[in-house]
């Protein structure tokens, strides 16, 4: 152990569990050898000591299986360098599946493991009890099994981490607990530990369940927060076959490890219980903690064990354990920079899968520090994917009770959740609601999904195939296409910049030539220094020295991290979402609608596509852009939120002479995928450029400034491109069979050649439509005539890629 405290170095990880570790190791490996670990006990005694120590490649996205399959890798690579034991066993795991949906999700997930490479068998029956002969079956339907999965001890992957983060230079010390961690300017400059003061650039917060608060006490939003979680251990069991895979039952909440001769039975079940609940804080002493047992709350699912295991009934329980785990409102790691502090990163909330994530999750880390940006698609677990209000006490410690249960539930597709809702209400919430409108949460907001029809009750029954609000969604399609319809985007993110430079900071900020008329408007991306695409979003100029930023709503955080790292200082910026209510009206009679409300020419010549202007609804200003994302003719209403309501009945009243219908985000969706439009977050992200995503349109390398990212992509502009976007049609068409979403493989006959990135099925076209990236020498041109298919759940779909979209509407210049 090392001695002396420094006084200063270029990283301070906190915390000593398997993910600091990881990090630090990581740093080092790629150079930053000026990495020092500090914990505040022992390594471990936060929550890793006590981990169950499953070592699982298969997650419920391809992102997580991706970081997951390199942790395995890694552990087993690391044993040989520092010549300790993980206790890596692999002996195999196994999900079985006793209800035809749980069978479709598994089988979902293998199809998407195979992009990368991931050992996944499909199981019948007969198969899994050969390889688990104690298993009662009955109503098993199938499974999967993941032969090179496994377990191992997590003392046994923290210390051999931690050995080889030594041999890279790092420095660890233990029971130095940091009390303070200071910031200037809105940037890392050290830390306060009991044992002196340490300089720095960089710190990561490694520090699990304790995240939340730290973050709390220097102004960082941090959303997570522990849940008591619970196992019991048996008492060995001689007639218990040695060395059985480790079983996961999801829809028991079950999850059983076999070790020495005695089984280990854990549950993630819903209605979970919140840990520390009486003060919301986590105690700063709790190191090696336990809970006392609360066996009522366990015994329903130990009855679910014996069912699944008749052999555990005659089990002793040599031991209970409960003990805290910390949650994350989507069941989803907190990785990245912060918004609220430069170089400060985050490194935690693994959803007690931390042993299996680390690995993979430290590398990354490593990687986004050194860089200053990723070009991998990792915004799911991006910590600038929340809000400020997502870490607040009420919120989180309520969502955390639903999210724990999450882990081992169904992953729905569009699934919706039930806690912590209704935080911020439109002001005419209860006329979407009267209206029928079933709502999803959008960032803070209660947002319609779709509108019930015929008096249905507004509600989402999942399902992997047909989806219960087709009817409703197709009604709005086809109505936006033959009258108008009212689209509700008031969670749109609004950003303003304002001053003298304003015009020459977006030029350097964004990718296009930014038009600086008053009401022009400019689509356009900015990128990181890889080139990657950070943004995808609409510039435009409202006044002279004053733009507005629009983008969509599930990036508020993120976009607006992303303008104001590279802002000058001297331009003023300000996040305007929640003062702005937005409507969208869509369709060929919107302007006649519109027409009936302003006494203005609305007329084409008047009023071009992708310009704006003040309009007069009433006695209201309402700013009015003509911009669409559903591939019709159409106008974006801003208004100030105290005047929404009036303009809202105002349009739904006049509304009725033109057939008028509410519409939804899922027809939305449909409609801009109808037109070809991307979204940013399934179809762009930094893991793509421009030229890949087809959008090089957006690019101005005329324009005589140098935008952030513009040497790098005049590289690539010169290179073959590696991957291409691609728009895909099923050949065989229905509503749901197969449901299409994201993450599946494309074929080229027997090969792999890309993966889907959104799916969904066109109502106006009656096609299933799909979009994704290919890697092929072959052009578009050739592949039309060439056997290309989608898998889903393992069965090939015949497809046909699109030379163009499926809408050709001259939508601009009506």
């Amino acid at each position: 152990m090392e001695k002396a405290l420094p006084s200063s170095t270029k990283v301070v990880v906190i915390g000593g569990g398997v993910a600091g570790c990881s990090v630090a190791y990581h740093l080092a490996k790629f150079g930053w050898k000026d990495t020092i670990l500090l914990e505040r006990d022992q390594l471990t005694s936060g929550t890793t000591w006590h981990a169950a120590g499953l070592v699982g490649q298969l997650g419920a996205t391809a992102t997580i299986t991706k970081l997951r399959k390199y942790s395995l890798n890694l552990y087993k690579e690391l044993e040989k360098k520092t010549e300790l034991s993980t206790g890596l066993k692999q002996n195999g795991a196994i999900t079985v599946a006793s209800s035809k949906e749980r069978l479709q999700e598994l089988l979902r997930q293998a199809t998407s493991a195979q992009l990368f490479d991931v050992n996944v068998e499909v199981l019948d029956k007969k198969k899994i009890k050969d390889l688990y002969p104690v298993i009662n079956d009955q109503d098993i339907l199938g499974g999967v099994y993941m032969p090179e999965d496994g377990q191992a001890d997590p003392v046994g992957v923290t210390n051999v981490l931690a050995k080889a983060a030594r041999l890279e230079g790092v420095k660890i010390f233990e029971k130095t607990p940091v009390t303070k961690i200071l910031v200037k300017n809105n940037r890392i400059t050290g830390v306060e530990t009991v044992n002196g003061k340490i300089d720095c650039e960089y710190v990561v917060l490694a520090t699990g369940m304790w995240s939340r608060q730290i973050g709390e006490d220097i102004g960082v939003s941090v959303p997570l927060y522990p849940n008591e979680h619970f196992y019991i251990i048996t008492e060995p069991m001689n007639d218990l076959p040695k060395d059985l895979p480790v079983l996961r039952d999801y829809n028991d909440c079950l999850y059983l490890k076999e070790d020495a001769g005695k089984i280990l039975v854990g549950i993630f079940e819903p209605g979970a219980k919140n840990a520390f609940k009486e003060k919301g804080i986590v105690p700063n002493d709790f190191s090696f903690g336990e809970f006392p047992d609360d066996f009522d709350h366990f015994e329903p699912y130990l009855e679910k064990s014996f069912k699944r295991l008749p052999i555990l009934e005659n089990a002793g329980i040599r031991k209970f354990f409960s003990g805290p785990e910390s949650f994350t409102p989507d069941t989803q790691y907190l990785l990245g920079e912060t918004p609220e502090v430069a170089n400060l990163f985050t490194c935690c909330g693994f959803n007690s899968i931390g042993i299996a994530s680390s690995g993979g999750a430290g590398r990354v880390t490593a990687e986004w520090m050194i860089n200053g940006y990723m070009n991998e698609d990792l915004y799911s677990l991006d910590i600038k994917r929340f809000q400020k209000f997502h870490s607040s006490k009420k919120f989180i410690m309520n969502r955390v009770t639903e999210t724990l249960g999450d882990l081992y539930g169904m992953h729905w597709p569009y699934k919706q959740h039930e806690t912590s809702r209704n935080q911020k209400l439109l002001p005419y919430h209860n006329d979407l609601k009267n209206a029928g409108a079933c709502f999803g949460q959008s960032g803070e907001y209660e947002r319609p999904m779709w509108f019930a029809l015929n008096n249905i009750k507004p509600e989402y029954h999942y399902s992997f195939n047909y989806q219960n609000w087709y009817p409703s969604v197709e009604y709005e399609c086809k109505n936006t296409i033959e009258n108008v319809g009212l689209f509700e985007l008031s969670p749109f993110s609004k950003y303003e910049i304002k001053g003298e430079k304003a015009y020459e900071e977006l030029q350097r900020l964004c990718t296009a030539n930014i038009k600086n008329e008053i009401g022009k408007c400019t689509y356009t991306h900015m990128l990181n220094e890889g080139a990657g695409i950070e943004t995808d979003l609409t510039v435009v100029c409202i006044d002279k020295n004053h733009f507005r930023i629009i983008s969509s709503a599930a990036v508020r955080t993120h976009d607006k991290a992303h303008i104001l790292k590279y802002l000058s200082p001297d331009v003023e910026f300000k996040d305007v979402t929640d003062d702005i209510i937005c409507l969208g009206v869509f369709g060929p009679k919107s302007r006649d609608l519109l027409s009936k409300l302003i006494n203005q020419d609305l007329s084409n010549d008047n009023f071009k596509f992708g310009t704006s202007k003040n309009l007069k609804i009433g006695s209201v200003n309402v700013w009015t852009q003509r911009l669409s994302y559903v591939g019709e003719l159409g106008y974006e209403l801003y208004i100030n939120k105290d005047k929404g309501k009036e303009i809202y009945d105002l349009i739904v009243n006049t509304g009725k002479d033109f057939k008028l219908s509410h519409c939804g985000s899922h027809a939305m969706d449909i409609m801009r995928m109808e037109s070809g439009f991307l979204h940013w977050g399934h179809d762009i992200s930094p893991e793509e450029n421009q030229y890949q995503a087809g959008l090089n349109f957006a690019i101005s390398f005329k324009k005589p400034f140098n935008f952030i990212g513009k040497e790098q992509l005049q590289k690539i502009k010169d290179e073959k491109l590696d991957k291409r976007f691609a728009m895909f049609v099923l050949k065989k068409s229905e509503p749901g069979n197969p449901l299409l979403l994201h993450e599946e493989p494309i074929y080229l006959n027997d090969n792999i050649i890309g993966k889907t990135t959104s799916g969904n099925y066109s109502f106006n076209y009656d096609k299933n439509l799909s979009f994704g990236y290919i890697k092929s020498d072959i052009s578009n041109e050739k592949l039309k005539d060439k056997n290309i298919f989608i898998e889903i759940e393992k069965k090939k779909y015949q497809a046909e890629i699109l030379l163009n979209p499926l809408k050709q509407a001259n939508f601009k210049n009506i």
